[in-house]
């Protein structure tokens, strides 16, 4: 078992023993074992322990127990926290097991971060890897889901993996471990309990190297997906591009590649769109119909003529959509940084080219300024004309797409009337002209 646990932790380039090892202990038999093994190998670590309290006295018996093996072997490093998983349920609206998963990572991350440690160390071993599996492939997660637990993801270690619960099972009886027992792995409400109680069993009596077999088909669905990867990738570099915060991917591209479906499940689950909306947005791909919108948790695709176009949802889109500007404010960082000056001296002033500055007639102007989003039914005189137009028509013209709408300002007088489209176009009626006696300059930076 040593000499294993040692080959799969260089194989896998897993950690060293210069590295700090934070290791999750539920005082359960897979994390006992796993402490056993760092000790014997002379790793230095420290313990992590979650008390959810999900099982009254049961779980502080568990809390009492890792903190006196702890002691007792001389590890002097010891946390543990007391969580309170039904409120957190109830909050964040996730199933029990998800909340605590949550829960239990999110102190993980700050205790590696706030202790400075390297890795992360859990007790999985290759049967939790195996229901993995199973649990994925009912959950619809492609084929990233078949490659089971990865011994490396980040800052979590995972140098168990090589054994199976049976091998964990017959060395902590070899060594006599002592290690408590959770009862709600005897639940079989849980998924993963089920899986492991009734449905490979079921699998041992069909085929008794049910276990050799699989794990030997984890390893070939890693590296299958490594192939499957890299192409994925590089189909990704050739029809994705980057423009600021805005991901950009081509229609026309995506209506080549064979087959449809798997490519863009892979292109569009990254962003956490599930298959449904995947569906709906291959549909579109075939419709003439541009500005659809599909949503994620996080975020947000649009049907655009040519692109389908991805951004994230954020915090800034419950910013104000309205911002008021007194005669007095030459500078402003938000929604938008801009400059503005009043010229009294306008001997020696041009009229610039560049669309990013605006200068127009001080007194026809009426204070506050608003610097606002554009609305349906916005109108304006296009500078150089006398016809009022309607700015959706405008942006019509200008190809814009969805989020070019949405991200375009105006700028207005007191009364409403259109300034400057920023960036874009001037309002005939604020022009300069030969009875201006005071200028308002505006640079959009």
């Amino acid at each position: 078992m040593i000499k294993n646990f040692l080959s799969f932790i260089a194989d896998n380039s897993l950690f060293t023993k210069e590295n700090k090892l934070l290791v999750a202990v539920s005082g359960g038999i897979d994390s006992i074992v796993l402490c056993n093994l760092l000790l014997k190998c002379g790793y230095d670590f420290a313990i992590a322990h979650c008390n959810f309290h999900l099982r009254n006295e049961e779980s502080n018996r568990d809390a009492e127990f890792v903190r006196q093996y702890a002691k007792k072997n001389g590890i002097k490093d010891f946390f543990s926290k007391d969580f309170d998983t039904f409120y957190y349920m109830e909050k964040e609206k996730k199933s029990l097991e998800m909340a605590a998963r949550e829960q239990r990572y999110q102190w993980f991350e700050e205790l590696l971060d706030e202790k400075k440690y390297d890795y992360l160390l859990t007790g999985h071993h290759g049967d939790d890897s195996a229901e993995t599996i199973f649990i994925n492939i009912l959950r619809g997660t492609g084929i990233a889901g078949l490659h089971g637990i990865l011994p490396k993801s980040n800052r979590i270690c995972r140098p168990l993996l090589f054994a199976s619960r049976k091998d964990i099972e017959s060395y902590a009886k070899k060594n006599n471990i002592e290690h408590i027992y959770d009862s709600s792995n005897s639940s079989n409400k849980i998924i993963r309990n089920r899986i492991r109680n009734e449905v490979f069993p079921v699998f041992r009596d069909i085929s008794p190297n049910f276990d050799s077999i699989i794990r030997r088909e984890i390893e070939r669905f890693r590296q299958t997906e490594m192939v499957f990867r890299e192409v994925i990738d590089q189909i990704k570099g050739k029809i994705i591009e980057q423009e600021d915060l805005l991901t950009k991917i081509s229609i026309a591209k995506l209506k080549e590649l064979r087959p449809l479906k798997i490519f863009l499940f892979e292109i569009f689950a990254e962003y956490g769109f599930n298959e449904a909306t995947i569906n709906a947005i291959e549909e579109s791909l075939f419709e003439e119909v541009s500005g659809k919108q599909f949503l994620s948790d996080k975020f947000r695709a649009i049907r655009d003529r040519q692109y389908i176009i991805i951004n994230k949802i954020n915090e800034a889109e419950n910013k104000p959509d309205k911002y008021l500007i007194s005669s007095d404010v030459t500078k402003m960082k938000e929604p938008l940084p801009l400059n503005m000056e009043i010229l009294r001296d306008l001997k020696f002033i041009s009229i610039p080219t560049d669309k990013k500055i605006a200068m127009v007639d001080f007194d026809l102007l009426e204070f506050p300024l608003i610097l606002r989003k554009w609305e349906k039914g916005d109108s304006f005189i296009p500078f150089g004309s006398s016809k009022t137009k309607k700015l959706s028509d405008f942006f019509t013209n200008l190809k814009y797409s969805l989020w070019d709408k949405e991200n375009q300002w105006l700028l207005c007088s007191g009364d409403n009337r259109i300034i400057w489209i920023v960036g874009k176009r001037l309002d005939e009626r604020f022009k300069i002209t030969e009875q201006t006696k005071t200028i308002y300059r505006i640079d959009a930076l």
